[in-house]
């Protein structure tokens, strides 16, 4: 029987999606970081939680590394990407006293802050909080899947790379979903294939297909590929939003359509 909800500082949030791989290095976070600016589009106010304790690379990718976290009545009040804020964010980016500063943590202090990151901080109302977790089936995954179970999460997009490799590790993934109860709302294929700015050409440099093959026969569902984009990593290491800015990048349909298949699981659409 699962523990009931406590009001707290998630009773504001209408759906949690989580970001999960198996694998390293497939674009977690930069598919948190397209989802909540699509959403955002979209009219939808997101937060995003930043789990990926040893590498918080989430503040540089929205330009806002180097803000700092307040205090509130209500716990930690999270840093607001832009003037509107429809773009909130908590990472551990912004607790570390210089940016090259190494999280060299045991399980248990990992664990505890992911607790105080779900309990402690005050993110309002809040149609969406994607939450972005490092790769892998370890301590910090049991943590933050257990310390949101009473909230009913909306579900995990599981991201893989088209590679055997990547694809092979991104099935333990799917089991350790199955283990824990978490529903996968859908796969992401990352990084397939590169479209040539010059002639339209595609080239797949890390192979096509696996990740649909996966979804297949994994059931389920596969929510689309998202080619390799020169335009998305500039705005990512520039802290542009590619969502506004590059309409008509290749990468830019499939993340639009990524977060309208999301929508499309939410009752009503997140209306």
């Amino acid at each position: 029987m699962e523990a009931a909800a406590e009001p707290g500082n998630l009773a504001g949030v209408r759906h949690i999606v989580l970001v999960l791989s198996g694998k390293g290095g497939v674009g977690k976070s930069t598919i948190s970081t397209e989802l909540a600016l699509a959403l955002r589009h979209a009219g939808k106010k997101v937060g995003i939680l930043d789990v990926d304790l040893c590498g918080p690379s989430i503040p540089r990718m929205l330009r806002v590394q180097g803000r700092a976290v307040h205090q509130g009545d209500s716990g930690w009040v999270p840093v607001f990407v832009d003037r509107e804020q429809s773009i909130s964010l908590m990472s551990v980016g912004f607790l570390l006293e210089q940016p090259d500063e190494a999280v060299v943590w045991r399980g248990p202090k990992k664990n505890a802050l992911i607790k105080q990151f779900v309990s402690d901080v005050a993110w309002g109302q809040l149609d969406c909080l994607v939450v972005d977790t490092p790769p892998g089936t370890s301590d910090e995954h049991m943590a933050v899947v257990d310390a949101l179970r009473p909230y009913s999460p909306l579900g995990a997009l599981v991201v893989t790379t088209p590679q055997a490799v990547s694809v092979g590790d991104v099935r333990r993934e799917l089991t350790f979903c199955r283990k824990v109860g978490l529903r996968v709302i859908g796969l992401v294929e990352n990084m397939s294939g590169f479209v040539c700015p010059h002639c339209s050409e595609c080239t797949n440099i890390f192979s096509r297909g696996g990740g649909e093959e996966l979804a297949r026969h994994a059931g389920v569902p596969f929510l689309g590929s998202v080619p390799l984009d020169p335009e998305l990593t500039r705005s990512l290491e520039d802290g542009r939003d590619f969502i506004q800015d590059f309409p008509d990048s290749p990468a830019f349909p499939a993340l639009s359509s990524i977060a309208q298949k999301i929508l499309s699981q939410t009752p009503a659409g997140l209306s």
